[in-house]
């Protein structure tokens, strides 16, 4: 019985949700590392992010899972699908973190000079097709 990284997350709660929905499915599954990066986030890069585990049987069932999880198109308030505004595709990456722009370039310096995490990031929508990143509008 040995277990394989199905997917790694830079935090708990979204290693959690998959744990949830793998459960829910009947495959078990295990999260790894989270203490450690729980309590110093700094960790993350050093030991690979949260891991959610599953055993090596049931590897393919929940990569089927992840993929048509992964399919369904994000959804707004109003429950219509999510598209880019510069290509119209709905293959978008949920909750990308960015630091396009002036803001983003001088906090990223900022934050290697001084060792913290880095003051500003967006966190945006970005298109797998042009890269294009986009804020949904309220």
């Amino acid at each position: 019985m040995s277990l394989v990284t199905l997917r790694s997350f830079p935090n708990h709660v979204e290693a959690h949700l998959l744990k949830t929905k793998l459960e829910s499915e009947d495959i078990p599954c295990f999260i790894f590392d989270e203490n450690m990066v729980t309590m110093n986030p700094l960790y993350n890069v050093t030991v690979g992010g949260i891991k959610v585990k599953v055993l090596e049987e049931d590897q393919a069932r929940a990569q089927q899972l992840l993929e048509d999880m992964e399919g369904l198109p994000y959804k707004n308030d109003q429950e219509e699908d999510v598209t880019c505004p510069n290509c119209g595709s709905k293959k978008l990456y949920g909750h990308f973190i960015s630091n396009k722009g002036i803001k983003g370039v001088l906090s990223s310096v900022s934050a290697f000079l001084l060792a913290v995490f880095p003051i500003y990031v967006r966190t945006v929508y970005k298109c797998k097709n042009c890269d294009f990143e986009f804020r949904i509008r309220r």
